[in-house]
Protein backbone atom coordinates (compact mmCIF):
# COMPACT_ATOMS: atom_id res chain seq x y z
CA UNK A 1 0.00 0.00 0.00
CA UNK A 2 1.58 3.49 -0.71
CA UNK A 3 2.10 5.82 1.78
CA UNK A 4 0.61 9.42 1.45
CA UNK A 5 2.90 12.16 1.73
CA UNK A 6 3.12 14.03 5.59
CA UNK A 7 1.54 17.74 5.41
CA UNK A 8 2.73 20.39 6.95
CA UNK A 9 1.26 21.30 10.82
CA UNK A 10 -1.65 23.70 10.90
CA UNK A 11 -2.21 26.06 14.02
CA UNK A 12 -6.07 25.34 14.51
CA UNK A 13 -5.56 21.66 14.44
CA UNK A 14 -6.35 20.98 18.37
CA UNK A 15 -8.69 24.18 18.49
CA UNK A 16 -12.27 23.82 20.12
CA UNK A 17 -13.41 21.00 21.93
CA UNK A 18 -15.09 21.71 25.25
CA UNK A 19 -13.45 18.83 26.91
CA UNK A 20 -16.27 16.44 27.69
CA UNK A 21 -15.52 12.95 27.73
CA UNK A 22 -17.61 10.25 25.82
CA UNK A 23 -20.34 10.27 28.14
CA UNK A 24 -20.90 13.50 28.45
CA UNK A 25 -19.26 14.41 31.62
CA UNK A 26 -16.52 17.28 32.03
CA UNK A 27 -14.14 16.07 34.97
CA UNK A 28 -12.00 18.98 35.85
CA UNK A 29 -8.63 16.25 35.37
CA UNK A 30 -7.74 13.33 34.33
CA UNK A 31 -9.11 10.63 36.04
CA UNK A 32 -9.10 7.45 34.01
CA UNK A 33 -7.21 5.41 31.01
CA UNK A 34 -9.25 3.73 28.46
CA UNK A 35 -9.73 0.28 28.60
CA UNK A 36 -6.86 -1.94 28.17
CA UNK A 37 -8.52 -4.28 26.26
CA UNK A 38 -8.85 -1.47 23.58
CA UNK A 39 -5.24 -1.09 23.06
CA UNK A 40 -4.23 -4.63 23.17
CA UNK A 41 -2.57 -4.18 26.78
CA UNK A 42 -2.39 -6.52 29.77
CA UNK A 43 -1.07 -3.93 32.15
CA UNK A 44 -2.88 -1.06 33.25
CA UNK A 45 0.27 1.25 33.51
CA UNK A 46 1.19 0.70 30.00
CA UNK A 47 -1.83 2.18 28.71
CA UNK A 48 -1.33 5.68 27.78
CA UNK A 49 -4.32 7.06 25.92
CA UNK A 50 -6.93 8.56 28.07
CA UNK A 51 -9.85 9.15 25.55
CA UNK A 52 -11.08 9.48 21.95
CA UNK A 53 -13.85 11.75 20.15
CA UNK A 54 -14.97 12.32 16.55
CA UNK A 55 -12.59 14.95 15.05
CA UNK A 56 -14.65 15.81 11.67
CA UNK A 57 -15.18 13.62 8.69
CA UNK A 58 -12.77 10.78 8.96
CA UNK A 59 -11.02 12.23 11.89
CA UNK A 60 -10.58 11.68 15.17
CA UNK A 61 -9.26 13.17 18.46
CA UNK A 62 -7.23 10.97 20.73
CA UNK A 63 -5.97 11.80 24.21
CA UNK A 64 -2.67 10.63 25.96
CA UNK A 65 -0.35 10.62 29.07
CA UNK A 66 2.87 9.97 29.10
CA UNK A 67 4.01 9.44 32.51
CA UNK A 68 7.35 11.55 34.20
CA UNK A 69 9.37 8.24 34.24
CA UNK A 70 8.81 4.88 32.74
CA UNK A 71 10.47 1.52 33.33
CA UNK A 72 11.76 1.14 29.72
CA UNK A 73 10.47 4.35 27.61
CA UNK A 74 11.96 6.37 30.03
CA UNK A 75 13.31 10.17 29.83
CA UNK A 76 16.95 10.79 28.90
CA UNK A 77 18.86 14.57 28.60
CA UNK A 78 15.90 16.12 29.71
CA UNK A 79 13.34 14.60 26.56
CA UNK A 80 10.96 12.04 26.99
CA UNK A 81 11.70 8.91 25.05
CA UNK A 82 10.88 9.24 21.20
CA UNK A 83 9.57 5.64 21.14
CA UNK A 84 6.36 6.15 23.58
CA UNK A 85 5.64 8.58 20.18
CA UNK A 86 5.08 5.35 18.49
CA UNK A 87 3.77 3.28 20.99
CA UNK A 88 1.12 5.78 21.51
CA UNK A 89 0.09 5.76 17.97
CA UNK A 90 0.07 1.67 17.75
CA UNK A 91 -2.35 2.27 20.36
CA UNK A 92 -4.42 4.73 19.17
CA UNK A 93 -4.51 2.97 15.54
CA UNK A 94 -5.89 0.04 17.53
CA UNK A 95 -8.09 1.85 19.75
CA UNK A 96 -9.76 3.78 16.76
CA UNK A 97 -9.64 0.13 14.80
CA UNK A 98 -12.40 -1.15 17.68
CA UNK A 99 -14.45 1.97 18.30
CA UNK A 100 -14.82 3.82 14.94
CA UNK A 101 -14.59 0.99 12.69
CA UNK A 102 -16.18 -2.07 14.71
CA UNK A 103 -13.52 -4.40 14.56
CA UNK A 104 -13.86 -7.21 17.41
CA UNK A 105 -11.26 -7.03 20.64
CA UNK A 106 -10.22 -10.40 19.75
CA UNK A 107 -9.59 -9.38 16.03
CA UNK A 108 -5.48 -9.01 15.62
CA UNK A 109 -4.25 -6.02 14.08
CA UNK A 110 -1.26 -6.05 12.00
CA UNK A 111 1.52 -3.31 11.37
CA UNK A 112 2.28 -3.21 7.76
CA UNK A 113 3.89 0.84 8.26
CA UNK A 114 4.96 3.09 10.85
CA UNK A 115 6.64 6.58 10.61
CA UNK A 116 7.17 9.39 12.45
CA UNK A 117 9.03 13.34 12.15
CA UNK A 118 9.18 15.23 15.38
CA UNK A 119 10.42 18.64 16.82
CA UNK A 120 13.00 17.98 19.54
CA UNK A 121 12.15 20.79 21.73
CA UNK A 122 8.63 19.65 22.11
CA UNK A 123 10.02 16.06 23.66
CA UNK A 124 11.43 18.26 26.54
CA UNK A 125 10.30 16.67 30.32
CA UNK A 126 8.62 18.25 32.81
CA UNK A 127 7.84 18.20 36.47
CA UNK A 128 4.34 16.95 35.22
CA UNK A 129 3.29 13.77 32.92
CA UNK A 130 3.32 15.10 29.40
CA UNK A 131 -0.43 16.06 27.86
CA UNK A 132 -0.76 14.26 24.42
CA UNK A 133 -3.35 15.34 22.11
CA UNK A 134 -3.14 13.61 18.51
CA UNK A 135 -5.46 14.63 15.41
CA UNK A 136 -5.81 11.14 13.64
CA UNK A 137 -7.48 10.86 9.92
CA UNK A 138 -8.44 8.42 7.92
CA UNK A 139 -6.92 8.72 4.63
CA UNK A 140 -7.82 4.72 3.05
CA UNK A 141 -9.66 2.01 4.45
CA UNK A 142 -9.95 -0.85 3.13
CA UNK A 143 -13.70 -2.91 3.70
CA UNK A 144 -14.91 -6.26 2.56
CA UNK A 145 -18.49 -7.09 3.13
CA UNK A 146 -18.43 -3.85 5.95
CA UNK A 147 -15.59 -5.61 7.68
CA UNK A 148 -12.69 -3.34 7.89
CA UNK A 149 -9.78 -4.76 6.33
CA UNK A 150 -6.90 -2.32 6.11
CA UNK A 151 -6.43 0.91 7.11
CA UNK A 152 -3.70 4.13 6.62
CA UNK A 153 -3.74 6.65 8.84
CA UNK A 154 -2.05 9.99 9.84
CA UNK A 155 -1.55 11.81 12.70
CA UNK A 156 -0.56 15.29 13.43
CA UNK A 157 0.83 15.08 17.60
CA UNK A 158 1.05 17.75 19.98
CA UNK A 159 3.05 17.62 23.83
CA UNK A 160 1.89 20.27 26.18
CA UNK A 161 0.33 22.30 23.46
CA UNK A 162 3.25 22.48 21.43
CA UNK A 163 3.53 20.64 17.85
CA UNK A 164 5.67 17.65 18.71
CA UNK A 165 5.60 15.05 15.52
CA UNK A 166 3.68 14.33 12.01
CA UNK A 167 3.20 10.32 11.79
CA UNK A 168 1.30 7.81 9.56
CA UNK A 169 0.36 3.95 10.74
CA UNK A 170 -0.62 1.29 8.12
CA UNK A 171 -2.48 -1.84 9.78
CA UNK A 172 -4.36 -4.78 8.80
CA UNK A 173 -7.41 -6.44 10.76
CA UNK A 174 -7.69 -10.37 10.86
CA UNK A 175 -10.52 -12.84 12.01
CA UNK A 176 -9.01 -15.33 14.64
CA UNK A 177 -10.01 -17.98 12.18
CA UNK A 178 -7.97 -16.00 9.28
CA UNK A 179 -5.22 -15.55 11.50
CA UNK A 180 -4.83 -18.82 12.36
CA UNK A 181 -4.61 -20.09 8.89
CA UNK A 182 -2.06 -17.31 8.04
CA UNK A 183 -0.03 -18.10 10.75
CA UNK A 184 -0.42 -22.03 10.27
CA UNK A 185 1.55 -24.09 13.11
CA UNK A 186 3.06 -20.82 14.31
CA UNK A 187 -0.46 -20.03 15.28
CA UNK A 188 -0.39 -21.86 18.49
CA UNK A 189 0.50 -19.73 20.85
CA UNK A 190 1.71 -22.58 23.51
CA UNK A 191 3.81 -24.44 20.74
CA UNK A 192 5.47 -21.43 19.66
CA UNK A 193 6.55 -19.95 23.32
CA UNK A 194 7.82 -23.74 23.70
CA UNK A 195 10.12 -23.59 20.91
CA UNK A 196 11.38 -20.00 21.81
CA UNK A 197 15.28 -19.53 21.93
CA UNK A 198 16.99 -18.26 24.80
CA UNK A 199 18.11 -15.22 24.93
CA UNK A 200 21.53 -14.63 24.12
CA UNK A 201 24.12 -12.75 26.01
CA UNK A 202 23.97 -8.99 25.07
CA UNK A 203 25.78 -6.64 23.57
CA UNK A 204 27.33 -3.72 26.40
CA UNK A 205 24.52 -1.10 26.94
CA UNK A 206 25.93 1.63 26.69
CA UNK A 207 26.27 1.16 23.14
CA UNK A 208 23.00 1.41 22.87
CA UNK A 209 22.05 3.69 24.87
CA UNK A 210 20.20 1.47 27.82
CA UNK A 211 21.58 1.44 31.34
CA UNK A 212 20.76 -2.48 31.65
CA UNK A 213 21.70 -5.35 30.19
CA UNK A 214 17.68 -6.59 30.48
CA UNK A 215 16.83 -3.91 28.05
CA UNK A 216 19.00 -4.19 25.42
CA UNK A 217 17.95 -6.06 22.31
CA UNK A 218 21.00 -6.96 20.54
CA UNK A 219 23.79 -9.53 20.91
CA UNK A 220 27.03 -9.70 19.46
CA UNK A 221 27.58 -11.64 15.72
CA UNK A 222 30.03 -12.72 13.78
CA UNK A 223 30.79 -9.00 11.88
CA UNK A 224 30.91 -5.20 12.67
CA UNK A 225 27.63 -3.89 12.06
CA UNK A 226 25.36 -7.10 12.66
CA UNK A 227 23.82 -8.60 15.64
CA UNK A 228 21.83 -11.08 16.45
CA UNK A 229 17.86 -10.07 17.63
CA UNK A 230 17.72 -10.67 21.73
CA UNK A 231 14.16 -11.55 22.63
CA UNK A 232 13.65 -12.28 26.22
CA UNK A 233 9.78 -12.97 26.46
CA UNK A 234 10.24 -12.49 30.32
CA UNK A 235 10.43 -8.59 29.44
CA UNK A 236 7.33 -7.18 31.61
CA UNK A 237 7.01 -3.96 28.81
CA UNK A 238 8.47 -5.66 25.75
CA UNK A 239 6.32 -8.88 26.48
CA UNK A 240 3.36 -7.57 28.44
CA UNK A 241 1.44 -10.72 27.42
CA UNK A 242 2.29 -13.75 25.37
CA UNK A 243 2.05 -13.54 21.77
CA UNK A 244 3.41 -16.18 19.27
CA UNK A 245 5.75 -13.78 17.13
CA UNK A 246 8.56 -10.83 18.07
CA UNK A 247 5.93 -7.92 18.62
CA UNK A 248 6.68 -5.06 16.62
CA UNK A 249 7.83 -2.95 19.41
CA UNK A 250 10.28 -4.77 19.93
CA UNK A 251 11.43 -4.79 16.36
CA UNK A 252 11.20 -1.15 16.93
CA UNK A 253 13.97 -0.87 19.80
CA UNK A 254 15.91 -3.05 17.48
CA UNK A 255 16.08 -0.31 14.84
CA UNK A 256 16.54 2.39 17.15
CA UNK A 257 19.66 0.39 19.20
CA UNK A 258 20.93 -0.62 15.84
CA UNK A 259 20.98 2.72 14.82
CA UNK A 260 22.72 4.10 17.75
CA UNK A 261 25.09 1.23 17.87
CA UNK A 262 26.08 2.23 13.99
CA UNK A 263 26.53 5.90 15.10
CA UNK A 264 28.05 5.85 18.38
CA UNK A 265 27.39 9.04 20.72
CA UNK A 266 24.30 10.60 22.42
CA UNK A 267 21.89 10.97 19.82
CA UNK A 268 18.02 11.39 19.15
CA UNK A 269 16.07 9.70 16.63
CA UNK A 270 13.84 12.32 15.05
CA UNK A 271 12.36 10.12 12.28
CA UNK A 272 11.98 7.22 11.96
CA UNK A 273 9.78 4.88 8.77
CA UNK A 274 9.90 0.83 9.03
CA UNK A 275 7.78 -1.42 6.82
CA UNK A 276 7.16 -5.04 8.18
CA UNK A 277 7.37 -7.96 5.66
CA UNK A 278 6.61 -10.67 7.57
CA UNK A 279 6.89 -11.85 11.42
CA UNK A 280 10.03 -12.71 13.05
CA UNK A 281 9.58 -15.76 14.69
CA UNK A 282 10.60 -16.91 18.23
CA UNK A 283 12.38 -20.64 17.55
CA UNK A 284 15.30 -19.44 15.10
CA UNK A 285 17.86 -17.00 15.08
CA UNK A 286 16.69 -12.92 13.51
CA UNK A 287 19.62 -11.06 12.26
CA UNK A 288 20.03 -7.27 12.69
CA UNK A 289 22.31 -4.97 10.57
CA UNK A 290 22.52 -1.37 9.80
CA UNK A 291 24.79 0.89 7.63
CA UNK A 292 25.37 4.41 8.88
CA UNK A 293 25.50 7.41 6.04
CA UNK A 294 27.13 10.69 6.11
CA UNK A 295 25.86 13.18 7.91
CA UNK A 296 23.89 15.64 6.63
CA UNK A 297 24.06 19.43 6.44
CA UNK A 298 21.65 20.10 10.00
CA UNK A 299 23.71 17.43 11.38
CA UNK A 300 21.66 14.81 11.03
CA UNK A 301 22.65 11.40 10.74
CA UNK A 302 21.07 8.29 8.86
CA UNK A 303 21.27 4.96 9.43
CA UNK A 304 19.51 2.13 7.08
CA UNK A 305 18.38 -0.85 9.06
CA UNK A 306 17.30 -4.08 8.06
CA UNK A 307 16.74 -7.60 9.92
CA UNK A 308 16.15 -11.21 8.53
CA UNK A 309 15.19 -14.69 9.36
CA UNK A 310 15.53 -17.83 7.64
CA UNK A 311 17.53 -15.59 4.76
CA UNK A 312 14.37 -13.76 4.41
CA UNK A 313 13.95 -9.93 5.00
CA UNK A 314 11.64 -9.20 8.12
CA UNK A 315 11.37 -5.30 7.97
CA UNK A 316 13.60 -2.46 7.03
CA UNK A 317 14.03 1.00 8.24
CA UNK A 318 15.44 4.15 7.99
CA UNK A 319 16.39 6.28 11.41
CA UNK A 320 17.55 9.84 10.83
CA UNK A 321 19.18 10.88 14.40
CA UNK A 322 20.85 14.43 15.82
CA UNK A 323 23.71 14.26 18.24
CA UNK A 324 23.15 15.81 21.45
CA UNK A 325 26.01 17.47 22.13
CA UNK A 326 27.70 16.61 25.85
CA UNK A 327 24.05 14.87 26.59
CA UNK A 328 22.62 18.19 26.10
CA UNK A 329 18.69 18.31 25.01
CA UNK A 330 18.72 19.46 21.34
CA UNK A 331 17.26 22.59 20.73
Amino acid sequence: MASATLTPYTRDQFGGGDGRLADGNRPRALTTTVPREYVHRTAVSEVFLTNWRRGGPGGWRVSAQWPRAHSFYGPAHGLHDPLLLIETVRQAGILLSHVAHGVPLDHPIVWQKVRYDLRPAALRAADTPADIQLQVTDREVVRRRKRLVSAHQEFRIRCDGADLAVAALEYSCHSPEVYRRLRGAYGDLALANARRLPPPRPVAPQLVGRERAGDVVLAPADRPGRWQLRVDTGHPVLFDHPVDHTPGMLMIEAVRQAARAAAPGPSLPVALACSFERYAELDAPCWVQARAGAAAGDGRCEVVVGAEQHGRRVLEARVASLPLPGGAPAP
